[in-house]
């Protein structure tokens, strides 16, 4: 596995545990790095990705609410809810330099792996959902890699 695909991994399994148990983010980032080291910029994007979802936790919580209104965010299942805010948050962060194919495609690694049969493709609406939103709302932007992707389906 790729470092970047195991940052994701360790900051899903981070926020799987602060969610579902309430451990101090501080200390279960710093276990979670030190029983799987990463490289340093594969360790940066974990702790950005733990750090930024807890920061901007309600934001994210109601985007996923407007584009899955028949799923109250907080019945859905922990690691779908987790993985829909880690994605969302890579496509709304500023600091954050991922492609939105690739944020997308991530989320959707991640719920074959830990979720449930029907996940993937839960995931994957929500966030095509939330990237057709955005792309309507957004202010026209520069001609990066990233802006280049096209946000339709």
């Amino acid at each position: 596995m790729k470092p970047r695909q195991r940052a994701r991994v360790l900051a899903l399994q981070a926020l799987f545990e602060i969610d579902s148990v309430g451990h101090d983010p501080n200390e279960v980032v710093q276990r979670r790095l030190a029983t799987d080291p990463l490289p340093s910029s594969a360790a940066q994007l974990m702790q950005s990705l733990v750090y930024g979802v807890l920061d901007r936790q309600e934001e994210l919580d109601a985007l996923i609410a407007r584009h899955a209104p028949d799923w109250p965010v907080e019945q859905l299942p922990i690691v779908d809810r987790n993985i829909l805010r880690m994605a969302i948050w890579e496509l709304i962060a500023p600091e954050s330099d991922t492609p939105v194919r690739v944020a997308i495609n991530e989320a959707v690694e991640l719920a074959k792996l830990f979720g449930s049969e029907s996940s993937p493709r839960f995931i994957n609406g929500v966030l095509g959902a939330v990237v057709r939103t955005l792309a309507l709302e957004a202010p026209p932007k520069s001609n990066t890699q990233r802006d280049r992707v096209s946000l339709s389906k």
